[in-house]
């Protein structure tokens, strides 16, 4: 699995979950948060992550990523310092290794809280 498409856009700010995603939820799915990316979003449901990456000028054509939370093995945050301004968040996953940069203002602990609630109550 080519991971490159994922973490082509940083995560931004935190932001109210997209009402388009809803016809992607499978029964007793829920969104929980979304956050922005450069032209979409990243949203965590109770079940996946899903990352919408509209593509061309207009933006209609539309790709979908989905990463169930069971396929996360390990996973690791870093917060940026004072002279390295980027903070990320790296998968290892079943498809591979996926890292996640995160624009400034992205709070890395928020998303590592995520990541390990919906990971670990899976355990």
């Amino acid at each position: 699995m080519e991971t490159a498409p994922i973490t082509a856009w940083p995560l931004a700010q935190e932001i109210p979950i997209p009402q388009d995603v809803t016809p992607l939820l499978v029964a007793g799915e829920e969104a929980v948060a979304a956050f922005k990316t450069f032209r979409d979003s990243a949203v965590f449901t109770t079940k996946r992550l899903i990352v919408r990456d509209a593509q061309g000028i207009t933006g209609k054509k539309v790709e979908i990523y989905s990463l169930p939370y069971s396929a996360i093995n390990m996973w690791s945050s870093e917060n940026a310092g004072r002279l390295d301004f980027n903070s990320e968040i790296e998968l290892w996953t079943r498809a591979g290794h996926i890292k996640i940069k995160l624009s400034k203002g992205a709070d890395v602990r928020r998303l590592d809280s995520l990541i390990a609630w919906a990971v670990l109550q899976r355990s």
